[in-house]
């Protein structure tokens, strides 16, 4: 098996460790060959594992190469309690996020199997006892493949081609530039400029069929802000009503009790106009008395009935 030649040298020095327990002894030529290096710098990789504790041995001649010490082992993964609760943590927390379960499953299996016997168990209690009130998202997992390669066009803009299935089922190529990827209420979210439409748009990363990285360059735009575009995004999604109501309060209390994903907030003289959308009045009624703002309805007319229901049903439990 041969190694892509990876940028970074530490990365070939851990790729010549791997060779080296895989291989009871393997060649200078064969090694350098495998990593992308020329000899020399193999026997600078040896001299660094070496000064990490790894015992490499050169055994010079006609059939010499490079071998690890016999009997030599690595070390269990040397963490701090701290530290493995945190690796747990997150990869326990990866899967509520819509990360694959299985991907997440294997990752702490191994994990676990190097850490120190006392601390694997510690851990593997807090991983039995551990619950969470946000469910698992597996049937929303994205592809990692295209995950990871939406962040690094994103990261190097690249314009990505991607093969978009639609909630209706159909499939559509689309050009993209990522500006960024977001994660929100369960679910991964891609925006950036797609040249199909020629606006800004956002796309449900599990929908996503296929991502390709191509070769064009781009620029993202001053001022974007992907976490922002998301949120207001999915607060323009078409429901039955369009609702206008004047929130009388500040708008920094309006923005800590109503998430941006459900609402557009603008100041106003006397308040904060809160723009939105809903599937259903009497649900919309209950929310803004939940709120505790005094408010004022602009439109649509029907929701003022929806609040009088709700404020006489309220009236006939308190009289119980």
């Amino acid at each position: 098996m041969s190694y892509p030649a990876p940028s970074h040298p530490t990365t070939r020095v851990l790729a010549m460790l791997e060779l080296l327990q895989a291989n009871p002894r393997i060649g200078g030529a064969e090694l350098a060959r495998r990593l992308g290096v020329d000899e020399r710098t193999v026997r600078r990789y040896a001299a660094r594992l070496e000064d990490l504790g790894v015992p490499v041995v050169a055994d010079r001649g006609r059939h010499g190469g490079y071998r690890l010490m016999p009997g030599y082992k690595l070390p269990p993964l040397m963490l701090t309690d701290d530290e493995a609760t945190a690796v747990v943590l997150g990869l326990l927390a990866g899967r509520r996020m819509g990360l694959p379960g299985q991907a997440t499953e294997s990752a702490l299996a191994k994990v676990e199997r190097v850490l120190p016997a006392a601390l694997r168990d510690r851990v593997q209690a807090l991983r039995d006892t551990l619950g969470f009130t946000l469910a698992a998202r597996d049937a929303a997992a994205p592809d990692t493949g295209a995950v990871l390669t939406l962040a690094a066009a994103a990261r190097e803009r690249r314009r990505v081609r991607l093969r978009y299935r639609s909630w209706k089922g159909e499939e559509t190529l689309r050009d993209l530039d990522t500006y960024g990827l977001v994660f929100h209420s369960g679910r991964w979210y891609v925006t950036g400029h797609d040249h199909r439409s020629g606006e800004v748009r956002t796309f449900r990363v599990d929908r996503v069929v296929s991502a390709e990285p191509g070769s064009a360059g781009y620029e993202i735009p001053g001022g974007v802000d992907p976490v922002q575009h998301v949120t207001r995004s999915l607060a323009r999604v078409p429901y039955a009503h369009e609702v206008e109501v004047l929130l009388e309060t500040g708008l920094a209390e309006a923005r800590r009790r109503i998430p941006a994903s459900t609402a557009t907030l603008t100041e106003e003289d006397g308040g904060v106009l809160m723009v939105t959308r809903a599937e259903r009045l009497d649900g919309m009624a209950r929310m803004l008395a939940g709120l505790g703002f005094p408010f004022v309805i602009r439109r649509p007319a029907e929701l003022r009935g929806h609040v009088r229901a709700l404020a006489r049903t309220l009236d006939e439990q308190s009289a119980r």
